[in-house]
């Protein structure tokens, strides 16, 4: 499989089944490991930053990232701490693009 962060996330139009079993295990296995997949529904990590500055900058990069790609996450801010949820809402579950927009986001 091509590595995750070079491919681009493609406009998920539904109609498609979310990953499971062994295939989402797949997608998985090319994560940062503190990524975590949560019942087999959506993908979530934490980041930590020495103060509220470095998150919120974090979060702007992120941000800027999701709207190239069109997929956005959900992005919670706190003091020197971002926790990001990822899912395809059009098919209630995880998608390649999740997996794509992790990666990128990994990079940053």
């Amino acid at each position: 499989m091509v590595g995750l962060d070079r491919k681009s996330c493609v406009p998920c139009r539904g109609g498609v089944e979310p990953l499971k079993g062994e295939k989402l295990s797949a997608y998985a296995a090319l994560l940062d490991r503190q990524w975590r997949v949560i019942d087999e529904h959506h993908l979530h990590r934490e980041y930590r930053f020495p103060n509220f500055r470095q998150a919120l900058d974090f979060v702007n990069k992120v941000g800027a990232l999701a709207e190239a790609e069109g997929h956005h996450p959900d992005l919670h801010l706190g003091y020197g701490m971002v926790r990001i949820t990822l899912w395809t809402h059009k098919i209630d579950g995880l998608h390649e693009n999740d997996f794509i927009l992790a990666s990128k986001i990994d990079r940053l």
